[in-house]
């Protein structure tokens, strides 16, 4: 399959064509975004979450057109959009979006090119091409295209037609998978169909009583004798975790892209890969990768060229928090410089971006030097678990990033190795965590 998708016109020319009042020829490309979306659609309202989705699909649909990109990223990419698009009718999911008028035009030429096959046939792009027809023909998304802009498509023209799942055979499906998952943990495995041993329809009935007859009487089925219920034990108090820094789930975080936040001007908007398995909550797919959504206050602080594309450090175990309309699910590392006794921390800066090791890969844990342990699933806001051992994040003498207990309140009189000197902040392969330039900072 051809990656590339070049097309005779600019998005700026193609949008011009459709909504010349609205996207001046001269208009510079980095200045379309979901402002520009707002004024092509003015009937349609958009959430501070689908502003952000709208800018994220601009920048997916320009990867989808670059010509010198490899095959089988192209093919990831093609990939998700499609499982994306197989339960929306629009990339907003059914709100017209100027991503969708970028998306139709970066990539219906290439879509023309395409096999049947690799239109509907049993690995096609069904939703892509589905998606495509309807982007071309509906009043929806206003567009004015000529006759060989669209893509040629017979919807009657369909090679393998996917078999809709039967929700009775997928509760089934289920069943089965729970009694295979019950026998492997030890347990007598549930017959599908059947009730748990001694409940409903399929218990055994009652043995015949064996009492001899006495008289020729008829012989009485014996009483079941109640037996006594032993008492409950009382519940046991769940066990207090001793405070430490290893309760924080502090990984390598890969920022994919970072944008302005819509509606605050001192926070980025920054789409992360950090190791998720697909399925976790509060993640999402951009680009074949699972992602967090992460608001961080350093608009102003950091520039924004230096955000994208990098290595960080992320807090991912916070609970997330709704940032003026965007839901954040992790936050950044970054070290500032020390505030002196009475003076008031104004956060204005010189701000730094924590780097992880050379070459760790998303995802990977790090932790602070002797503090190891598995992280919280996610800390209790109630416990201030991460207000309490942040005070200890600093940085020394050699720009490493590290963790002092003496500088946590609950650590001041802790005797032994962990409470003495500053304990670096490690990957499992031993590398170090490390900050440009400043010394002796506050990191958080």
């Amino acid at each position: 399959m051809s990656t590339s998708t070049s097309s005779p016109k600019d998005l700026v020319a193609f949008l011009h064509s459709s909504f010349p009042s609205v996207v001046p020829a001269t208009t510079p490309e980095a200045d379309l975004s979901s402002n520009t979306s707002h004024q092509l659609y003015p009937d349609t309202s958009y959430a501070d979450n689908e502003k952000v989705e709208i800018s994220q699909w601009l920048t997916a649909s320009s990867h989808l057109a670059a010509s010198d990109e490899d095959e089988a990223k192209h093919a990831e990419r093609l990939g998700s959009l499609n499982i994306h698009l197989s339960t929306r009718t629009t990339l907003l999911g059914n709100k017209p979006s100027i991503a969708d008028a970028a998306m139709f035009h970066r990539l219906a030429p290439a879509v023309k090119s395409w096999s049947a096959e690799e239109r509907t046939g049993e690995h096609g792009y069904h939703h892509i091409i589905r998606y495509i027809d309807f982007v071309q023909n509906a009043p929806l998304f206003g567009l004015s295209l000529l006759a060989d802009d669209k893509v040629n498509i017979d919807p009657n023209d369909v090679k393998f037609i996917h078999k809709p799942i039967d929700p009775k055979e997928e509760k089934e499906r289920k069943k089965k998978e729970k009694a295979v998952a019950a026998a492997a943990d030890g347990q007598a495995p549930l017959v599908v169909g059947r009730g748990k041993e001694g409940k409903g329809k399929a218990q055994d009935p009652e043995p015949q009583s064996k009492t001899a007859t006495v008289d020729g009487a008829t012989p009485q089925p014996s009483k079941k004798e109640k037996k006594e219920k032993a008492p409950k034990p009382a519940k046991q108090p769940p066990k207090e975790t001793p405070l430490s820094p290893h309760l924080i789930d502090l990984r390598v975080g890969h920022i994919l892209k970072a944008i302005p936040h819509p509606n605050a001007d001192s926070l980025y908007v920054s789409t992360i890969a950090c190791g998720d398995p697909p399925g976790t909550e509060n993640t999402s797919e951009h680009e074949g990768q699972i992602v967090r959504t992460v608001c961080s206050g350093l608009n102003g602080l950091v520039p924004l060229e230096e955000m994208q594309g990098r290595k960080v450090v992320a807090v991912c175990n916070l609970k997330p928090v709704t940032m003026r309309g965007v839901k954040s699910a992790a936050m950044v590392l970054a070290a500032s410089p020390r505030s002196k006794e009475g003076e008031e921390d104004n956060h204005k800066g010189p701000v730094e971006l924590v780097n992880p090791p050379e070459g760790a890969a998303a995802g990977e844990r790090v932790c602070f030097d002797g503090w190891e342990g598995e992280p919280e699933g996610v800390l209790n806001p109630k416990k201030k678990v991460w207000e309490s051992l942040q005070p200890g994040f600093t940085t020394t003498e050699r720009l490493e990033v590290g963790f002092e207990a003496g500088g946590v309140e609950a650590f001041k009189d802790t005797d032994g190795d962990k409470g003495k000197g500053v304990k670096a902040l490690v990957t499992k392969s031993g590398g170090r965590c490390t900050v440009k330039s400043l010394k002796g900072a506050v990191v958080r």
